[in-house]
């Protein structure tokens, strides 16, 4: 499958429910944010809290154009949850918060518009 930040790309092949339904989307709360010089691209830290069915998970996010770290705690974010934890320089990354490119193919964060509980699945 491949990944695009193009917002001019045609949709991609067609997939089953049940494939939708096997990338488990969830909900949760940034409770930590920090610089992350060792990473290739600029990136930070972020310390997540999904709430007690999955608990607190680690990311690495591209996201420094928009967002600064004491801004993002107790931001709400949502992240594929059951990827394999990928080493991201010195750490692990165990979710992949998720965003949308703006016109310059920055990312912006993906957010619920009202709070709601963390480890929510999206659907």
């Amino acid at each position: 499958m491949h990944m695009t930040h193009d917002p001019s790309a045609p949709a991609a092949d067609t997939i089953s429910f049940d494939q939708f339904l096997a990338v488990d989307i969830r909900v949760g709360t940034v409770i930590a944010a920090e610089p992350f010089p060792e990473a290739r691209k600029p990136a930070f830290k972020l310390t997540i809290d999904f709430g007690p069915a999955i608990g607190v998970k680690r990311s690495s996010a591209q996201i420094t154009e928009h967002y600064r770290p004491e801004t993002l705690v107790g931001v709400q974010v949502a992240a594929v949850v059951n990827f394999p934890p990928r080493q991201i320089g010195p750490m692990m990354s165990e979710v992949l918060t998720l965003g949308f490119p703006d016109e310059a193919g920055r990312v912006v964060l993906f957010h619920p518009s009202q709070p709601v509980p963390n480890g929510g699945r999206l659907f």
